[in-house]
């Protein structure tokens, strides 16, 4: 246990904070990848409640490893990039607050159907923009890979992550199976600027399950990270439906979840999560 470290998005576990602190409590995690807080996205909180916040983690023992922020999920025509940056500074001054090296993020959603090639030059346009704000904050940007947007899969994620160099990885399993992208492929192009890893598998029909119980070869992805130093893990176990798990998503996109592992209760979904992921590193 001494050589990585586990955060989560415990907002799977429950909307509010208190809920949250007692599931991570009770899987022995470090603390959080924090993404939403008492209901509210965590890109939406104002500096007092990030500050009531910080308190209620370090009265526990706990740390943010990262802010799981929706910046970078805005689509790429139509949509005001000035004002998102904006959001991304105020993203930032939470960080700061809640003690969070890093800040994970998104390289925007292409239009349906259309060539995402088509858009590459204003997207690395703007994630310079979004660097150049971020620069020298102390805060790394973190790009994951996610569905729909232009690092889906893994030559795109290597083309943002080798154009702006100064973005580190997020590794996202389920994420690169949900768009047709084996990830023992995926981990051999990336793995040099990968920071992190989301414990998040999937089957290739896209229903979520158990890591270690899908096609993302995660119990080998975790194996890899840690033989090269890797430290960080984030839970993000997607097992179940959770209150706001829609409003994370592209409007007209679902996950797929439940088939064989269906839990009764977000706490039950959220332990089993751990548990898998606890599982595979017993192995390691």
């Amino acid at each position: 246990m001494n050589s990585y470290q586990i955060f989560a998005f415990a907002d799977e576990a429950s909307p509010q904070i208190d809920g949250q602190i007692a599931a991570m409590l009770r899987n022995g995690l470090q603390g959080l990848e924090i993404r939403g807080v008492d209901g509210t996205n965590i890109a939406e909180i104002s500096i007092e409640k990030a500050r009531e916040v910080r308190r209620k983690l370090d009265d526990n023992g706990l740390k943010v490893w990262s802010m799981g922020s929706p910046i970078g999920k805005i689509r790429i025509v139509g949509d005001d990039f000035a004002k998102h940056l904006d959001q991304l500074k105020h993203v930032i001054d939470l960080a700061h607050i809640l003690g969070a090296d890093n800040i994970r993020m998104f390289s925007f959603y292409m239009p349906e159907g259309e060539d995402p090639a088509k858009y590459r030059g204003q997207v690395m346009d703007q994630l310079h923009a979004m660097v150049e704000t971020a620069a020298g904050c102390g805060v790394d940007l973190c790009h994951e890979n996610e569905k729909g947007i232009y690092g889906d899969n893994a030559a795109r994620c290597l083309d943002v992550l080798t154009e702006v160099r100064e973005l580190k990885g997020v590794f996202d399993p389920a994420n690169f199976i949900q768009v047709g992208q084996k990830t023992p492929e995926a981990w051999e192009m990336l793995k040099a600027f990968i920071k992190y890893v989301h414990i998040k598998d999937a089957l290739w029909d896209g229903r979520v399950v158990p890591a270690g119980k899908g096609e993302g070869h995660v119990p080998e992805i975790i194996k890899a990270f840690i033989a090269k130093g890797g430290v960080h893990l984030t839970v993000e176990p997607h097992l179940m439906t959770f209150g706001g798990l829609q409003a994370l998503e592209r409007k007209g996109q679902k996950s797929i979840l439940g088939g064989k592992y269906v839990y009764n209760t977000s706490d039950e979904a959220f332990d089993a999560a751990c548990n898998a992921l606890k599982e595979i590193l017993a192995s390691v």
